[in-house]
This record gives structure tokens, sequence and C-alpha cells, in this order.
């Protein structure tokens, strides 16, 4: 495993996504598999209604539980101070933890200010129920404020990002900040299986094509994946990733992938929900 340090925080740079995965018993096995298969990063939310699932896989697993980076975010509707604390204590108690390592505030919410927001997760820290606190969805201006809005390290950042997502200006902020970017949809929703130039790189290294793209995104300091997987062989593919290395020419030229109208569309999502104020 490879990890990305950031505030104190020492983050394994491969974790399994659980978006979308509300089947009680296939998030529970998915979680318990990818456990026992080496992965030691869990990603869920309160949105995802499948906290409580997370957890079982988590004790089900042969792996204790300081070994485990569990991450979960609280939703826009409990961004208020006492609203947040109290539904992180839900969280708690659906996932059957004593605390998660990473808090994250989902989205950015432009009625609630970060300041309230990040000050309440900061008082979580205090009490010993939360590690460490990050953010999603937010901007390079939103990250900046968040930064600078509590005393507590920001350790991550989670947003979109996969080979047809430029993130450059994000990701030189983090690098200059010491946050993590956490890559979330870092398959493209499955939009990676068949691009020909990932295919063909993978060729060299007896990978497959979104073996390779997170191959790149991993390579990248300070980045980290949490690719959803729920079958063993999808998580097994995704965690042997560690065994061979992109050259700077492969790396430029992934970088440079930019998908069709249809994937700049999508990737466009993530703005027109910032703006949503609910």
């Amino acid at each position: 495993m490879e990890y990305a340090e950031a505030g104190g925080a020492r983050i394994p740079k491969l974790g399994l996504g659980t978006w979308q995965n509300t089947d009680p018993e296939q998030c529970t096995e998915s979680v318990r598999t990818a456990l026992e298969v080496g992965y030691r990063h869990v990603d869920t939310a309160q949105i995802y209604e499948n906290e409580a699932a997370v957890g079982e896989g988590i004790a089900a697993a042969d792996v204790d539980r300081e070994e485990v980076f569990l991450t979960t975010k609280v939703w826009r509707s409990n961004l208020r101070r006492g609203d947040l604390q109290a539904s992180v204590r839900e969280s708690l108690d659906r996932l059957g933890v004593d605390y998660v390592d990473l808090l994250l505030a989902h989205w950015p919410h432009p009625r609630v200010p970060v300041e309230e927001t990040l000050g309440a997760m900061a008082e979580l820290r205090e009490e010993g129920l939360v590690e460490h606190l990050g953010v999603s969805n937010f901007t390079r201006s939103q990250l900046r404020e968040a930064v600078e809005a509590v005393d507590a390290p920001v350790v991550a950042d989670q947003v979109l990002y996969h080979p047809y997502k430029d993130q450059s200006d994000l990701l030189a902020f983090c690098a200059d900040r010491g946050v993590a970017l956490t890559a979330y949809s870092p398959l493209a929703r499955a939009a990676v299986l068949d691009d020909d130039v990932l295919a063909r790189i993978g060729r060299r290294y007896d990978k497959s094509a979104p073996q390779v793209a997170l191959r790149w995104l991993l390579q990248q300091d300070g980045v980290v994946a949490i690719p959803k997987a729920t079958s063993r062989g999808h998580i097994e593919a995704n965690f042997e990733v560690f065994d061979f290395e992109l050259t700077d020419a492969e790396m430029a030229e992934i970088h440079d992938l930019r998908g069709g109208l249809g994937m700049r569309l999508k990737n466009r999502l993530p703005a027109l929900m910032r703006r949503v104020p609910i």
C-alpha cells in the first residue's frame, strides 16, 4: 500500500468507495472482502444510507479497527452547529465505531458559513470522535476559505477526478497547502473501460485500462483514489496497481485525455450542485 501524508494524517492511497452500494448484504460483503484483500481505507457518507452495512463489513473482517482508515461525510442538511454534532454521533452509532478517521463536509452550502461547519467538526475532533477533518466537492477558492476557517488541519478535499477531468489548479493548491486530493469516480463511471489509449498503455504492463487509470491517479503526489467495486474480481483487480509504474511520457499522455462532449457535460455536474441551496 502507498500513502498520502497530509496534516498529520496518513491516508492509504487506494480506498473502497461505497457510493450507490445500497444493498446491505452486498455492501457488507464488499467491505469485508476488500479488507481481506488488503485495502485499509473505506469511504462512506450519511447520504449513501449504507453506514450500518459498512460498519458490519468492518466488524466482519479479520482486521483490527485501528488498521482501517474510515471516512464518512456530513450531508448538507446537517452542516449547522448542533445539527452536525448530532448527525455525526448518529453516524458513529450506525457504523458501530467510537470514532472516524476522517470526517468530510460533503458539499459546500451557500447559506451555511464554512466557519460554522468546520468549527463544529473541530469540536468533535477535540472530543476524540473524529481524527481528521476535510471537505468534499470544494473548489480551490472554497478550499482556501475552509483551510483559513479553522485552526485544525484540513487534510483532504474529495472531488471528481479521473483522466477526463482536469484538476490541475486544485491539485496545485492542495500541494501548496499540504492537503490530499481524494478522487471519487476515478474510473469515470466505467468510461475508461473502452479507452484505446489506456488499453494500449496497459498492454505494456499486462494491465487493464481501469488499472492504468488508477495507477495514473495514485502515481501523483498527494492523490488518493476510492473506486467503487462490489465483486471480488473487481475489488482484487483495482488493488493490483502497486506492481508497476507509468513513465513520465505515459503520465502526460493520459493527462491530455479529455473525453467526448457527454463526458464534459458530466464533469460540470458538481459545479451545478454547488449552486443548489438545499
